[in-house]
């Protein structure tokens, strides 16, 4: 298992010298805005070593999807199933 952190500690390895403040770090990890999620022991939130902030602000890229091939539309494939499709 990691070994989880402090939002203080995660803070300052991943800011460096100027670090959020506490509350900003504590409404991040309410806010879902740290992935993967801070974990909540008693009153302290705990994180991975390896988590990161997630900007709301900017979109998340998204896949390039593979577009499945075009079979034509329930009526043309019943058509032609039946033999009664359309000649070319």
């Amino acid at each position: 298992m990691d070994k989880l952190l402090t939002l203080e500690e995660w803070a300052a390895t991943v800011f460096g010298a100027h670090p959020p403040h506490i509350a900003t770090l504590r409404r991040w990890a309410r806010e879902s805005r740290i992935f993967p999620a801070p974990q909540l022991h008693g009153r302290s939130y705990y994180v991975l070593a390896t988590a990161r902030y997630i900007d709301p602000t900017k979109p998340i890229a998204p896949q390039a999807a593979q577009a499945a091939p075009r079979r034509g539309s329930l009526a043309d494939r019943i058509m032609k199933e039946r033999g009664l499709g359309k000649t070319a």
